[in-house]
């Protein structure tokens, strides 16, 4: 099968591009390396099943031409991270709605199934106990740029499904809750590898706001199986489905938690949200999925606790600084 994945070199991208290899697919990675990293694929390199395209999905051409002999395609390129979507709220909305329509736009001209990467942060402020695929948005201003990227993607959503339901188009919808692993890096935001690395640098770890926020963390090698199925399940086209993990743990928890499993001397800061990202920024207080549709429809079960999560990308955090230090000293 010849499967195209946009964003394919970033985290999530890297991890399924290296699942379907294993496979047998033949894969084709678009990517403008704005966020991802071609060392993500690094380890592909001699394999002719992976061709990479250095370009955005910005651009309507590229975006066909990569499709044009494309089996399925996984749109997982999008502006991501707290801190770019503050700095770049143009850009970022232009990325991740008229890049998104050119995916889908390409995906039905050639008449492939297509899975769609969303968000958990489109539910907002809601906290209700188990978030469910049909419950309440509650979002803050339009004019904070905070909001923008869960209304840019819940635009997302609203185009595929009406793709679906008025074109035919084959695609389903993932909403990811705060998917964590190795190379993932904590530069836009990202908590777990943000603490993560400072505490093995023996640095202080910075907790935003009050600490007392909760989430619910899953393991990249977990959602990666999901996001297949979604592409293979006849059933889960024109739905969107939750994929995250079952652990509620609040920020402040996390970070001790952190320095416990490494051994680190690091103590824990609370910074206040205006001093990280300037005045006026919200947060949600609470982001927990029900995940009863995926457990029924895709037979999805998260395997991997919060232990294991965090050791892991301690791990990948090592091995990069290794590779680092070894290139720097050739």
């Amino acid at each position: 099968m010849r499967t195209v994945i946009t964003g394919g070199a970033g985290f999530i991208g890297s991890h399924l591009t290296d699942h379907l290899l294993e496979a047998g697919d033949t894969v084709v990675v678009l990517d403008d390396f704005s966020t991802g990293s071609i060392a993500n694929l690094a380890h592909h390199a001699h394999d002719p099943r992976l061709q990479v395209v250095e370009g955005t999905v910005l651009n309507r051409r590229v975006v066909e031409g990569v499709v044009a002999d494309a089996d399925r395609i996984f749109h997982l390129a999008a502006a991501v991270g707290v801190r770019r979507i503050i700095d770049e709220p143009l850009k970022s909305l232009r990325v991740n709605i008229t890049g998104t329509e050119n995916v889908l736009d390409a995906a039905l001209a050639r008449g492939v199934t297509m899975v769609l990467a969303s968000t958990s942060e489109i539910y907002g402020k809601n906290t209700a106990n188990r978030l469910s695929e049909d419950s309440d948005r509650i979002l803050g201003s339009p004019l904070m740029s905070r909001w923008s990227y869960a209304a840019a993607k819940a635009i997302d959503e609203a185009l595929a499904h009406a793709y679906w339901r008025e074109l035919g188009l084959k695609v389903a919808t993932a909403r990811l809750f705060n998917t964590v692993g190795p190379r993932q890096t904590g530069r836009y935001g990202m908590v777990v590898p943000t603490l993560v690395s400072q505490a093995l640098r023996g640095e202080t770890l910075t907790v935003f706001g009050d600490g007392r926020q909760t989430r619910c963390f899953s393991y990249v090698g977990d959602i990666v199986p999901a996001l297949v199925s979604l592409s293979e399940v006849p059933a889960a086209l024109g739905l969107a489905f939750n994929l995250g993990g079952l652990r509620e743990v609040s920020i402040l928890e996390l970070a001790g938690r952190i320095i416990e499993l490494l051994d680190s001397s690091s103590d824990i800061e609370l910074v206040p949200y205006d001093k990280a990202y300037g005045e006026g920024f919200e947060d949600m207080r609470r982001r927990m999925p029900d995940i009863s549709l995926a457990a029924n429809v895709l037979h999805f079960r998260p395997q991997t606790n919060l232990d294991e999560i965090i050791m892991r990308v301690a791990e990948g955090l090592s091995v990069a600084s290794c590779l680092e230090a070894s290139s720097a000293s050739l």
